[in-house]
């Protein structure tokens, strides 16, 4: 291995032999490697970024796991009351890996200014409600603190503020429709006041969803107070989604319903399984390209060391030891595209990510600008598996070597 290893290290070195063209053709085939590494980088980096920001998402608004009575599964608004005497509340203890479990209950409303009106669904939630995911979609004010006695404040999007007119500070009248009761009065009416505007880019819930105490819902639908429109669950880990939600589906009462957010918002999930086919089919286009243009530099070496080859021959090396020199020779080449495509894809990826310099259309793909996701073991199985694929491709025409007679070869001017 060294007799290949110092020959190769010579070959690299060495100018003295090599040609404009085979200088051109290897300077190809590096730049073919590093463009190829940068492209691979940004397609996983931004397709795993949104496919985990979309679902960050969803969750934000609805938690991993959705618990409520059989009555609500299809209704956006919370028909019929679920107690909070469950064994599984406030912390679920007989499945592993769920982090938290939070009381929440939903009904339909009219926001109403003195010229325009909006339909809403008002969330109500209480002070055990998990803000972790809103805090980076915050853009004005705070987070409403339910923790106090009942109180009116509510986080509106800034959807919905823009289309009424609202800042923060404003007091929001809101209608919302009364079960039948011996008052005149058609409609319950709240008046709230803004605390805080919240923009997650994702305009099918932003245009939707506000905030406010879940004792309001209670006392407008008569409930108790321990009674409430289901629960929200987050887990752990979002890969195992569906063996959690069967499992906690299995821990409930009979007359409660789990469903995943992968099953609620099926299509959404579909479409983001889309973009593993995607990635896929792009890496191994890419990888191809790659191949090729290392199989034509090596094709080019070969040939352009044909006198080499055969003083070799003729010395008693065998075609195995040369094919390796020539291999080692390829190697290096790649670990140059590689460390080069590494070195601008990665710092073209953490430009966007503190800059998001590339934007997108939030109506197509629910976020403004295009999600990074960087993980050290994306990089590395990134590089070893490019290495070792351009490697097993240049197998086959390394095998020229043995083609290659020794007494003509010394003759080859």
């Amino acid at each position: 291995m060294n007799f290949e290893y110092f020959i190769a290290k010579r070959l690299i070195r060495g100018k003295e032999h090599k040609s404009n063209i085979s200088s051109a053709i290897i300077k190809i085939a590096i730049f073919a490697i590093a463009i190829g590494v940068i492209m691979m980088l940004i397609t996983i980096a931004t397709g795993v970024g949104l496919q985990r920001k979309i679902r960050e998402k969803v969750a934000a608004f609805n938690g991993h796991v959705i618990i409520n009575s059989y009555d609500n599964n299809s209704s956006v608004e919370s028909l019929v009351p679920v107690s909070t005497e469950q064994h599984f509340y406030p912390e679920f203890t007989e499945v592993n890996g769920v982090r938290h479990v939070q009381g929440v209950a939903t009904k339909a409303g009219l926001i109403r200014t003195a010229t325009d009106f909006e339909g809403i669904v008002v969330k109500g939630i209480s002070d055990d409600y998990n803000w972790d995911y809103f805090k980076e979609y915050l853009k004005e004010g705070r987070l409403p603190d339910f923790s106090d006695p009942k109180n009116n404040e509510i986080l509106i999007s800034q959807f919905t503020a823009n289309r009424l007119d609202f800042a923060v500070g404003d007091k929001v009248n809101t209608f919302f429709l009364k079960k039948k009761s011996k008052s005149r009065s058609p409609a319950n009416i709240r008046v709230f006041k803004i605390v805080g505007i919240y923009n997650s880019g994702f305009q099918e819930f932003d245009e939707t969803f506000i905030f406010a105490d879940i004792r309001h819902i209670q006392k407008m639908n008569k409930w108790k107070k321990d009674q409430v429109g289901g629960f929200e669950i987050y887990i752990d880990d979002f890969d195992v989604i569906d063996t959690k939600g069967a499992e906690i589906h299995n821990s409930i009462p009979s007359t409660l319903e789990a469903q995943t957010i992968a099953l609620k918002y099926g299509s959404i999930f579909e479409w983001l399984k889309l973009f593993d086919l995607n990635i896929i089919a792009i890496i191994a286009i890419i990888i191809l390209v790659a191949g090729i243009n290392m199989i034509t530099a090596l094709l080019v070496l070969i040939l352009e060391r044909t006198q080499m080859i055969g003083i070799l021959k003729s010395l008693g090396a065998n075609d195995w030891s040369i094919r390796k020199i020539f291999l080692y020779n390829a190697g290096y080449l790649i670990l140059v595209g590689l460390f080069l495509g590494n070195l601008v894809g990665i710092g073209l990826l953490k430009l966007q990510e503190k800059y998001g310099v590339i934007r997108l259309n939030p109506e197509t793909y629910h976020v403004s600008t295009a999600p990074v996701y960087i993980s050290a073991w994306h990089i590395v199985f990134l590089n070893l598996g490019t290495m070792l694929l351009c490697i097993m491709m240049l197998l086959i025409p390394s095998y020229v070597i043995s083609k290659i007679s020794p007494s003509r070869a010394i003759r080859f001017r």
